[in-house]
């Protein structure tokens, strides 16, 4: 029996892995217990997720876990031992904003539980593969310093800059910024799985994710812009812009390109790894060419307002250099660009969720 542990296993890319490692013969044990729904509401909840997991993925094991609780953890490890090949970490709180609401829980979700997780690895099955979503927030708002240019729909990097062709990469740093306090907890959780690989010999990697999305989202207003804003679209639900003249720009990459990522770096892992992971330039728009595109998959106007006011610590513009993934997995490439991204979210939020009799 091979083992692949994914926790956050209802979560966009807990569920796209669990449904990745299952098709190719692996037990998938899935941790979750629903904190999405905890902290975004009831309309966030993954509950439907698990429960299209246990009904599709053969031989999956859902197991109801905080991955705070180190005595629950353990037991998990405990049971499947040397069999776990492998431990994809996707369970965070994943909000700037909520983390300032609760700025405890959201700590001990993102650092003590990647603690708690890399230590049952160690306890339990060293040569396991541990691959961790991290997020590009550890770089905190450094890149708002970058020499950024207005263009019509976007703000753009100074094309004369050396990150202007490919993104940004790993050697930005990450201290002397504001962070928020998620940004803190994610670097806390980010370090020691650089550690645990440095220093325990671990097989470990960090991706620093961009905008995570896919069909499989369950988008909040905290939480998951390119998913909301499809549901927004879809419902004639209102959606506020916040700040940046709606031109802050964002990669997106499918769940489905990142997890077809941890694939290979699970074929062939390293120590300590860190990747910078996003759309890139092959999938990126800024608020106005989202909506836009948007208005053209529904056909009709969105119902979408201004504010002037920014979130703490958002970035202006967020393109990701993914030239050292490819230098060391040159096999691996995009499947998915941006239309094609956002037409497949609009097909699933227009199947499943009512349209707003009011709007547009």
């Amino acid at each position: 029996m091979s083992v692949v542990i994914i926790t956050g296993s209802g979560g966009l890319i807990g569920a796209e892995a669990t449904r990745f490692f299952g098709a190719r013969g692996f037990t998938v044990v899935g941790i979750d217990n629903d904190m999405r729904r905890y902290f975004f509401g009831e309309t966030a909840s993954t509950a439907w997720a698990r429960g299209e997991l246990r009904r599709t993925v053969k031989g999956y094991v859902d197991c109801e876990a905080d991955i705070r609780d180190c005595a629950a953890i353990d037991a998990i490890f405990a049971r499947y031992g040397k069999a776990i090949q492998a431990v994809v970490h996707t369970a965070a709180q994943p909000s700037h904003d909520w983390a300032a609401q609760e700025p405890q829980v959201d700590f001990t979700v993102n650092a003590n539980g990647t603690m708690v997780m890399l230590e049952a690895v160690r306890k339990h099955c060293p040569d396991a593969c541990f691959i961790h979503c991290s997020t590009n927030k550890v770089y905190g708002d450094t890149p708002n310093a970058l020499p950024l240019v207005e263009r019509e729909t976007r703000w753009e990097l100074d094309p004369a800059h050396p990150w202007a062709k490919h993104g940004i990469d790993e050697s930005m740093p990450i201290d002397a910024c504001t962070h928020s306090l998620f940004g803190v907890s994610k670097v806390a959780g980010d370090l020691l799985v650089q550690e645990y690989g440095r220093y325990f010999g671990m097989k470990t990697a960090c991706f620093r994710g961009g905008c995570l999305t896919g069909p499989g989202h369950s988008g909040a207003q905290l939480h998951g812009f390119l998913s909301y804003l499809v549901k927004c679209a879809v419902t004639g639900d209102p959606y506020t812009v916040l700040g940046y003249k709606g031109k802050q720009v964002r990669d997106n990459i499918h769940s489905a390109d990142l997890v077809n990522a941890f694939w290979h770096v699970f074929q062939s892992p390293k120590s300590g790894a860190v990747y910078n992971m996003g759309g890139s330039r092959h999938s990126n728009c800024s608020m106005l060419e989202a909506i836009a595109l948007c208005e053209e998959l529904t056909g009709r106007p969105m119902n979408w307002t201004y504010s002037d006011t920014n979130r703490v610590g958002d970035h202006i513009w967020w393109i990701s250099s993914v030239e050292r993934f490819k230098a060391d997995y040159p096999g691996w490439n995009f499947t998915y660009d941006i239309r094609r991204i956002l037409a497949e979210i609009h097909d699933a939020m227009a199947e499943r969720l009512p349209r707003n009799g009011t709007a547009g």
